[in-house]
């Protein structure tokens, strides 16, 4: 192409020599110079329609492509097959603790204990999850601790979770089985359910940004061939912000327990509620527990720690005396990333029939109600999921329906979360 448009001007140019005579010589340089720029871009096309013509010499073999078509059907029934690990995940803790107690009346105590518990959550949906959890153990309802020791004997593992949660929108759920206690604790207070109480029952929730709401029934007792009674409650909460870098969370609620003529729930032990004896000659509850529940947590910032006082109040409604409890407390700091660490100071006072002994802090006083006393911890984060923390107990045991004996204990941990 390039050669013909060369001739075709060569031709021109000389074929015409008496009429470029007259031509002017700076339009005869300009002509030149026109006639330079468009052999250039000739030249440059014959080099992309050269390119143009190898790339479309290059075919895609049939093999090379079935193989293609293999590889990727493997990969996609590998996603098929492994996709339900991305529904499953493990969590739980794990913790070491040594322990001595001094009780008035008795002889000192020392243990070793742990306390291990994994549990697998799927999510069988975008609105379903499904757990199942085991720990250590025996069957009491409040702890989770093993004891070393015994001759390196076996230790039990026992059901700790089994539950199905839905969430018909991000802001409720029902949940059903045996699952985490529902209601909210202000800093994981134990006035009146042990941490490792777990609810067997139902329980729906709400929350948005300012209010929550719980309500729940726990089986006691669901075959009505033995006794058929559980506990009703009810919670209700709300989070304010009542001046800039501080946060005021306050709840309400109300237990239900109809224990009054019911003989021991667990282990033949009242765990210092009053009992009397029937007319058939049994021990039973004396009372039943209508507990009107409250708490109050200010959380505020103090030299960039944070730094929260709270309280929790319980009252039995059934009995005439003995019949309140509560915890006033701060804590500074919070043991929970790489360095983090955290101080906290309590006081405790739990009359006899305050509340449900058999669910209360199975550690403060013994375990039970009829007991008062301080509480004093100190936790470090040595990793975001490994923690190594001290608590002492200086309580007294028995000042409502018993002895009123001196109660101390202490407790050295390191635990784990994964």
């Amino acid at each position: 192409m390039k050669k013909i448009i060369s001739v075709a001007v060569a031709t021109t140019l000389f074929g015409s020599v008496a009429v470029t005579a007259s031509v002017p010589e700076a339009e005869w340089e300009q002509f030149k110079a026109q006639f330079a720029a468009m052999s250039k871009r000739v030249s440059a096309l014959e080099v992309e329609n050269q390119k143009l013509r190898e790339v479309s010499k290059q075919t895609v073999k049939v093999e090379d492509l079935a193989a293609t078509n293999t590889e990727l059907n493997t990969l996609k029934k590998q996603n098929s097959e492994t996709s339900w690990a991305e529904r499953i995940k493990w969590k739980g803790d794990y913790r070491f603790r040594y322990e001595t107690i001094d009780q008035q009346g008795r002889d000192d105590r020392e243990r070793w204990r742990i306390r291990a518990r994994p549990a697998l959550i799927a999510k069988t949906s975008n609105t379903t999850i499904v757990g199942f959890g085991l720990a250590t153990g025996g069957d009491d309802p409040v702890s989770s601790n093993q004891t070393l020791g015994n001759g390196s004997t076996s230790k039990k593992i026992n059901l700790d979770l089994a539950y199905a949660t839905w969430r018909p929108v991000d802001s409720a759920y029902v949940t059903a089985g045996i699952f985490s206690n529902p209601y909210y604790r202000v800093q994981k207070s134990q006035l009146i359910f042990d941490g490792d109480y777990r609810t067997e029952g139902m329980a729906v929730g709400w929350a948005n940004d300012m209010f929550f709401a719980t309500a729940g029934y726990n089986f006691i007792e669901s075959d009505s061939s033995k006794s058929d009674y559980g506990v009703w409650g009810v919670q209700l909460g709300a989070i304010f912000a009542p001046v800039d870098g501080a946060i005021l969370t306050a709840s309400a609620g109300y237990l239900d327990v109809p224990t009054a003529g019911e003989t021991a729930i667990f282990d033949d032990d009242f765990f210092g509620n009053s009992f009397v004896v029937d007319q058939q000659g049994v021990e039973v509850y004396e009372y039943d527990y209508n507990l009107t529940t409250a708490s109050l947590k200010l959380a505020l910032s103090v030299f960039d720690m944070p730094l929260a006082f709270y309280s929790d109040y319980v009252r039995n409604n059934d009995p005439e005396d003995f019949d309140t409890g509560y915890l006033i407390g701060l804590q500074l700091g919070n043991a929970k990333k790489r360095g983090s660490w955290q101080v906290r100071y309590q006081y405790e006072k739990l009359e006899a029939n305050a509340t449900l002994g058999l669910v209360t802090d199975s550690d403060f006083a013994g375990g039970g109600t009829d007991g008062k006393g301080s509480r004093i911890g100190a936790k470090y984060a040595i990793d975001d999921k490994w923690y190594v923390g001290a608590t002492y107990f200086d309580n007294s045991t028995g000042f409502d329906l018993g002895d009123n004996e001196d109660y101390k204990r202490f407790q050295l941990d390191t635990g784990f979360k994964y």
